[in-house]
């Protein structure tokens, strides 16, 4: 079924075992709904209190930690009765395996999620990589974004995954933020809800259901919660302006899950140092009362340092489902989680319509993703399923579509098939990709950066700013001797400056006097390719700023320049090194 997620946002009354579906698309048949709810309360009253208990609960599978880490998962799945996995690293064939034999295992199938923002080679290093958020943030054609979430979604199926933690909604304000970054579609509300809302659409038109993150907003912060917690002092109305708006807006278009992250907010918290994740003014309070959310809430991740730090074990299971939150994510204390949430009902500290609540959420939930009748997965070919030409295609699409022309004051751009070029390539990461197909159109001769004094005086010279993004974290700033060395080779040549890097690398560089400078996001085949097309006219070049950089530099700026008709380079067709 399409659009799953309209169908799982759900109101059970306080006083009635019944579940009722808030809204149904349109797609869906009365009978279908009646159907579906039949399949929840039946399923429902079959459990034990303890397997109810068991599908709060999603724990982490790794295939990379040996026979000990998966046996002890094993076992939890069939003593727990786990409601879901989180699939970590790293081989694809192995996880097909493991998870189609634990879902033989289990009387109610699991939900199976991952972390796949920028597809599933954020988890499985076989499988194709997409661009980060803040790449798509550029693209201003945002049907784009959900024909890449919907291949994503494609390749999750692919693999037995039918929850994406995904996509990221956070405002990225501050550019020194150590954990979202790259993975923000920008620092702009507005921006942020489209891109989120159409890639949210491409998962969850496909039957893979979408969280949105973290809830109530991580974009500015300085500390990584993954190892300590967060504070985001921000006041109220800057809360609701910024970090809550992206959230608010999402809710009302059909989201099927929300996580909530581990952030000490004052504003919405008064008890010092409560994290969001175990907060009940928070997730309840404000989430479910005061937004009134009715889809699923999970909690990010429990080994992280900024609660792991804080609360043992099950004792943190066990408060961050009094809080709110439906499902906790990545548990490191199921059976302990499980005691204490019984025993505070047992001692009407938590009401058992809780348990029913969620649980019937969870359970609508996986028959609209189709897990009442659980197909098991063909391993057979799957590196080649989850990477190949189609995905290159669609990959080097969205990497043409968020190329960002921030100046061409002297219509360097498109390249000239006549011309002779001069590459010079600054940073640290691997650049021969994006000479040698400007190599297939024109001219280019590479130089060090040694070499620099020996290009003829007025050259067309291509700085190369390479930044290292082999994953999302590493850091954008330019060096000293690459900003001294832009700076001299300006000063007799006409140059023109591609950032293959964030676009916050800009942030302290001096470009008023280049003529041309173009922002391409990142340091990859795929994104070398797209950029050597588009600085030659092959493809039009269309993005925009998604960040604020600096008072020069604001989200939203950007030059269009249109496709044009370029042949190939016939006389030279390898790189020229001198």
């Amino acid at each position: 079924m399409s659009r799953i997620y309209l169908s799982i946002i759900i109101f059970l009354t306080v006083f009635s075992s019944s579940l009722s579906a808030q809204y149904i698309p349109g797609n869906i048949t009365v009978a279908e709904e009646e159907k579906a709810m039949e399949w929840v309360n039946v399923t429902y009253n079959s459990l034990t209190q303890d397997e109810k208990l068991g599908q709060l609960f999603i724990v982490a599978l790794y295939n990379n930690k040996g026979e000990e880490h998966i046996n002890g998962v094993r076992n939890l799945v069939i003593n727990e009765k786990l409601g879901g996995l989180i699939l970590m690293q790293d081989d694809a064939e192995k996880h097909i395996n493991l998870v189609n034999e634990f879902q033989s295992r289990s009387k109610i199938p699991m939900m199976i999620g991952m972390d796949a923002e920028w597809g599933l080679y954020q988890r499985i290093a076989a499988a194709h990589k997409f661009p980060w958020a803040m790449t798509l943030g550029a693209i201003q054609d945002k049907k784009l974004i959900t024909e890449m979430a919907a291949q994503i979604a494609s390749d999750a199926k692919r693999m037995g995954v039918n929850w994406d933690f995904a996509p990221v909604v956070d405002v990225n304000t501050n550019p020194n933020n150590p954990i979202i970054g790259n993975r923000s579609f920008g620092s702009e509300v507005q921006n942020v809800v489209l891109s989120a809302e159409a890639y949210a659409k491409g998962l969850q038109d496909n039957n893979v259901l979408a969280a949105i993150k973290h809830f109530p907003g991580h974009g500015d912060t300085n500390t990584d919660s993954h190892l300590d917690l967060p504070v985001v002092s921000h006041n109220l109305q800057r809360l609701n302006d910024v970090e809550l708006a992206p959230f608010k807006a999402l809710m009302d278009r059909g989201i099927g899950g929300v996580m909530v992250a581990h952030l000490f907010v004052p504003a919405l918290e008064k008890e010092k140092g409560v994290p969001a994740s175990v907060s009940h003014s928070i997730i309840t309070g404000i989430l479910k009362e005061k937004y009134g959310y009715k889809g699923l809430i999970i909690t990010d991740a429990l080994n992280m340092g900024a609660v792991a730090k804080k609360y043992k074990p099950g004792e943190l299971d066990a408060l961050a489902f009094k809080a709110g939150n439906d499902i906790m994510l990545f548990s490191e204390g199921v059976k302990e989680g499980k005691r204490r949430i019984q025993a505070a009902i047992d001692k009407n500290a938590i009401a058992q319509n809780r348990v029913e609540e969620s649980v019937k959420k969870i359970l609508l939930t996986k028959y609209y993703l189709g897990l009442h009748k659980y197909e098991a997965r063909n391993p057979a070919n799957i590196n080649n399923d989850l990477n190949n030409s189609k995905h290159t295609q669609i990959v080097q699409n969205m990497y043409a579509n968020a190329i960002t022309l921030l100046k061409d004051e002297k219509k360097l751009l498109p390249l000239d098939c006549n011309a002779t070029y001069y590459y010079v390539a600054l940073e640290e990461a691997p650049f021969q990709t994006v000479v040698d197909q400007l190599n297939l159109y024109t001219t280019v001769i590479v130089k060090k950066p040694s070499e620099t004094s020996t290009i003829p005086a007025n050259s067309k010279v291509i700085i190369g700013l390479h930044k290292d993004n082999s994953t999302a974290y590493k850091p954008y700033k330019i060096s000293a001797e690459s900003k001294k060395l832009l700076s001299e080779i300006n000063k007799n040549h006409q140059v023109i400056l591609s950032v293959f890097g964030s676009a916050y690398s800009l942030q302290d560089v001096d470009i008023s006097k280049v003529p041309t400078v173009l922002v391409a996001y990142e340091n990859n085949e795929d994104s070398m390719k797209a950029t050597a097309k588009a600085v030659m006219g092959k493809t039009k070049v269309s993005g925009r700023l998604p960040v604020l950089v600096n008072q020069k530099l604001k989200a939203g700026m950007g030059i269009d320049l249109p496709a044009k008709t370029v042949k190939t380079h016939s006389a030279n067709k390898k790189t020229v090194i001198e």
